[in-house]
């Protein structure tokens, strides 16, 4: 059975993170993605460690399943050669600054007069309108613009660094994937097309919503472990004996007092209603000390006992091998080159009537670019002048 996004066809010319996660999901579900990579200034992901050999596993990982075309765009015909491609691939994904496809001819004015149902989404870190539209940025500017770092830390330090980029892929990656189906879907209605403008700051914003509720209508200004879930109430992280962490997200009354009662101390369930500040410090003070009184291991054996909403701060290598993932099939073998097959994180979508597939991992750039020219109907001859015009590079 196809996979559910077989009929997509989309042109990529992004690079580094967002664009390339976004139509990674899209690949991994069916689409048919082509990446336009220039080919005299490789995308920065193909020099990130690690490495599994000389290729960059963010890069084997972020590009797998994709075709890629070396096309210098400043060559003359590069952009006919685009043109042509956008009558059978419908869908077009980008990262530049604001201006740059419409420098290019490339933009959906343009591009939409070729093929009237293409689809153009545009993923930038403040979007095609504004005072910084054309300032560059990347995810901890986006966050801390976006309001979201002015209470994600702690009062002693601070903003605490994220682990993982949300505003360019909670906000770029799955904001660009959510905005491309949808207009999909319009088209399917409409059969036109039409320009999608993603923002990573906006989509910071919008994931904040409910931390800036509280100045919207109530005036307040949110801060560090000001919150019930940023630390300011017991809802948080707490240390153990052997400087491991225990997670308590215990917040309905009973999981609450199943927490309190499985540590040992039913006498604090009544501090956990008590909303004032100075009681939940309180409490907080007494569940360090309870918390550390035991090995991350021996509180993992209580808690298995009883569902509260408590879970351990597990390290990476402990997250690959918890049942979880291996019962959900988050991690997948990915063919390489050679027959041989790398481990990658999978799609995490599941569907009753297909599943996901990984082809191959990310290609070398320009691996395909016979083969994509070939099937818009260039010949050889047609496809070595242009090799000798230098549009695929030196």
């Amino acid at each position: 059975m196809d996979r559910p996004l077989a009929a997509l066809k989309i042109l990529d010319f992004t690079t580094l993170l967002p664009g390339p996660f976004a139509t990674m999901m899209l690949a991994d579900l069916g689409a048919e993605v082509v990446r336009i990579e220039a080919p005299n200034r490789p995308d920065m992901v193909r020099a990130m460690p690690p490495f599994d050999g000389d290729v960059s596993a963010w890069h084997a990982h972020l590009n797998r399943s994709k075709r890629s075309l070396a096309l210098d765009l400043k060559q003359p015909g590069a952009v006919n050669v685009v043109q042509r491609l956008v009558q059978n691939y419908d869908i077009v994904i980008e990262q530049f600054r604001p201006g740059v496809m419409a420098r290019l001819g490339l933009d959906y004015p343009a591009l939409s007069r070729i093929n009237p149902r293409v689809i153009c989404c545009s993923i930038t870190g403040y979007g095609q309108t504004g005072p910084f539209k054309d300032r560059a940025g990347h995810d901890a500017n986006y966050l801390a613009l976006a309001g979201v770092m002015s209470h994600t830390g702690r009062k002693a330090s601070g903003p605490a660094g994220m682990g993982v980029q949300v505003a360019d892929v909670g906000g770029g990656s799955f904001g660009a994937v959510v905005g491309i189906l949808s207009a999909v879907i319009q088209r399917q209605t409409t059969g036109i097309g039409q320009a999608i403008d993603i923002s990573m700051f906006d989509m910071a914003v919008a994931w904040n919503g409910l931390a800036l509720a509280f100045q919207l209508v109530g005036g307040e200004n949110p801060t560090f472990e000001n919150m019930p879930l940023n630390g300011g109430g017991y809802y948080d992280y707490y240390r153990t004996r052997d400087g491991r962490y225990l997670s308590v997200g215990s917040v309905e009354p009973k999981f609450w007092e199943g927490f309190c009662s499985a540590i040992g101390k039913s006498e604090l369930a009544g501090m956990g209603y008590d909303p004032d500040p100075a009681v939940q410090q309180a409490l907080k003070a007494a569940l360090r000390e309870t918390i550390a009184s035991k090995e991350l291991a021996e509180w993992v054996a209580v808690f298995e006992q009883c569902d509260v909403c408590v879970e351990p701060v597990l390290t990476a290598a402990e997250t690959l091998t918890h049942p979880q993932t291996l019962a959900r099939g988050l991690i997948v073998q990915v063919p390489r080159p050679d027959g041989t097959s790398q481990p990658q994180v999978g799609s995490p979508y599941r569907f009753s009537g297909s599943q996901a597939a990984y082809p191959h991992i990310g290609a070398p750039a320009g691996a395909h670019t016979n083969e994509v020219l070939a099937e818009t109907g260039d010949t050889a001859e047609d496809i070595a002048d242009m090799r000798v015009r230098g549009l695929f590079g030196d």
